[in-house]
Order: structure tokens, then sequence, then C-alpha cells
């Protein structure tokens, strides 16, 4: 498995968590009556967790995913609500000029080739758009069972190197990068944490989704990560998770 490439891991997505409603309804800033009105796309959409999100609080939401397993997953999942899907890249999203009010990217922008993919939200977004990078990490550091499941990962897996989820990578400069990048003239910051209680067998999907590990551990070492996943949770009916939203919120110039 490569990293980034998410085509067997598509079917996975289904128990990963979607991200904060309060934190997107605060930057989103739109009341409820014009929210239909609002042009919303949602890049790197994957399954569609973001784009869930997004259409609960009442947007149409046009939804871009490169990967084909995860574009067919993503519309089988948001179905019976008003989402478009297309096949595309941050950086060649196929979307028109200046239609978009608000861009969005879920746990997806630590991926991209990074000035293409600004340049190519200024391109779709209208004058007064905005675009925000939004990851969902584990708030680790309130969990000791997921801090003592993250060591024992690393003792199975010595000198693992995670991708960015959010805490680190990109998001360490992501302020600056984007100032930087004279597209845009505002970066908002927001933040905030919350907790979901996930199933085991959810929970166990949910890590059978991580791409960055299964592309660096191997299959023999990956199985042994699982197995002691499976034992460290034996006997729990719900496993309770910390989560933080992380949100880049960039505003266009005039």
């Amino acid at each position: 498995m490569k990293q980034g490439d998410f085509s067997k891991l598509a079917k996975e997505y289904i128990n990963r968590p979607g991200y904060s409603l309060r934190l997107l309804n605060n930057i989103a800033s739109v009341p409820m009556m014009s929210r239909s009105k609002f042009k919303v796309a949602d890049i790197g959409a994957g399954t569609g967790k973001l784009s869930e999100n997004l259409l609960k609080l009442g947007f149409n939401v046009d939804c871009v995913e490169p990967n084909i397993e995860m574009l067919k997953e993503g519309i089988n999942y948001t179905k019976n609500m008003n989402s478009k899907w297309t096949q595309g890249s941050a950086e060649n999203t196929g979307l028109n000029d200046k239609t978009y009010d608000w861009v969005l990217m879920g746990s997806s922008f630590h991926w991209v080739d990074f000035k293409k993919a600004i340049n190519e939200f200024e391109r779709i977004l209208k004058p007064n758009g905005k675009f925000t990078a939004i990851w969902n990490p584990r708030n680790l550091e309130v969990s000791e069972f997921h801090m003592k499941i993250e060591k024992k990962i690393n003792e199975i897996a010595i000198n693992i190197k995670r991708k960015s989820s959010g805490l680190s990578g990109i998001t360490n400069r992501l302020t600056e990068l984007l100032i930087e990048s004279g597209v845009f003239k505002d970066v908002i910051f927001s933040e905030t944490q919350y907790f979901l209680n996930f199933s085991r067998e959810r929970y166990i999907g949910a890590w059978h989704s991580t791409n960055d590990i299964q592309a660096q551990v191997g299959e023999s070492n990956w199985k042994k990560i699982i197995n002691m996943i499976e034992n460290e949770t034996k006997g729990m009916d719900l496993i309770k998770i910390p989560y933080k939203s992380r949100a880049w919120t960039a505003y266009l110039g005039d």
C-alpha cells in the first residue's frame, strides 16, 4: 500500500468520525434561511464525512474526490442528501470560475501540492470567498487509554512517521503559508474539543482506514498492531474517544 492511496480503505471510511458541527457552524456565519443559496465545495471529499456535516447544517455541497473507490462510497453515503459528486483533485477541481462562497478540505490538505491547490481555490472562489482546511485529530493527551495504544504501536513499528492529521506537519506553519501565498488577506484559526463514543467494531474499523501506518509498517507488523488493538479493547462495548476539530479559514482579498 502506498501513502496517499486510499483505494483499498474506502469501505472502512464509514467508521471514521465527522467534524464538530458547532465549529463548522461558527465558521460558516451564514443565516439558516440563506444556506441553500450559499455555494459550498468540499474538495478531497473522500467518502463524504465533512460533506455530511455541511449537508446537516443546511448547505448544498459540490463534492470533488480524485480516488474512484472513495468517490463511489461518497456518492452512496450521501445519496439522499443535496450533494453532487465529480472526480477531480485540489489542483484541478474541474469546477467553474468564481462560483463558490466557501471551499473546504477535510483531513486532506496535507496531501496536496500547496501552490497549485491555492491557485485553483482562488480561481473557483467568489471575490470575497473563503477557504477552510480542517482536521479532526484525536486528543490523545487527555486519555491514558489512547496514549497506551499509541505507545504500543510505536513499540511494534519503531521510527514510524505519522502523516499530519492536524497536529503536525503543514499545520505548524499553515497560517503563515496561507498569508505568504499572496492569495489570502486574513486567516483565522479555530479549535474545539469533543468526545465521541464508538462501538468496539467501529473503533477497530476506524484503525483499518488509516493509510499512513499501513503504508509504512508492512503486512506482518500491521497484523500485530490490529491484534494488539483487539486485545486491548476486548470486553469493551463502547470506547470514548477524545477529538479536536482544528480549522484554518483563509479569506480572499478584495
